[in-house]
């Protein structure tokens, strides 16, 4: 069984704001885009911090919630968070995916989710052949990924250390994250 993992506690800085909150010009909210995304997966656990009430309100009811009380630090903040809450359920593996990659959709978590293979997996998305999210770690992975994990790198080092599967999906997204208005 796969989680969903969504990180969304970051307060924007470079954006100016948080992207949890963020919405396009139409009104699309990114929160609510990137949780239907993940829809594939079995269940969907999103990690906020910054603004967490007003993001929280704007989540669906089925959507698990969790709080990164050490969000500030960066990405690897929530990673952690998630990856620690996780420990306590009994799926095998975790696509973890960002808020702010506006045209990663359900297809894409479709293709990486294909390349599960239990609690060994590792693999990720690419986009004509360069990596980038979602991310799907193997519950074999996650004390690694904690342990690595820190200021706005997350599971970076991790990966950089290990074989990774990549998936490439540049036929259906670009991938690219959005750091400013």
């Amino acid at each position: 069984m796969t989680v969903g993992l969504l990180l969304a506690a970051g307060e924007g800085s470079r954006f100016g704001g948080p992207k949890a909150l963020a919405r396009d010009a139409d009104g699309t909210s990114w929160l609510l885009r990137a949780v239907q995304a993940l829809r594939p997966c079995e269940e969907i656990v999103v990690v906020l911090g910054a603004e967490a009430r007003r993001a929280s309100a704007l989540l669906p009811m089925s959507v698990s919630r969790i709080r990164a009380d050490d969000w500030a630090e960066g990405m690897g903040a929530s990673l952690r968070a998630g990856l620690d809450a996780l420990t306590r359920t009994d799926h095998d593996s975790v696509l973890v995916s960002l808020v702010d990659l506006p045209d990663v959709d359900a297809a894409v978590v479709d293709r990486v989710l294909d390349a599960a293979h239990g609690r060994t997996t590792l693999a990720r998305a690419a986009y004509d052949g360069v990596s980038g999210h979602p991310v799907l770690l193997g519950r074999d992975h996650w004390a690694g990924v904690v342990a690595t994990a820190t200021g706005d790198r997350g599971a970076r080092d991790y990966l950089a250390a290990h074989d990774v599967e990549l998936v490439e999906c540049g036929d259906l997204a670009t991938g690219a994250d959005v750091d400013h208005r």
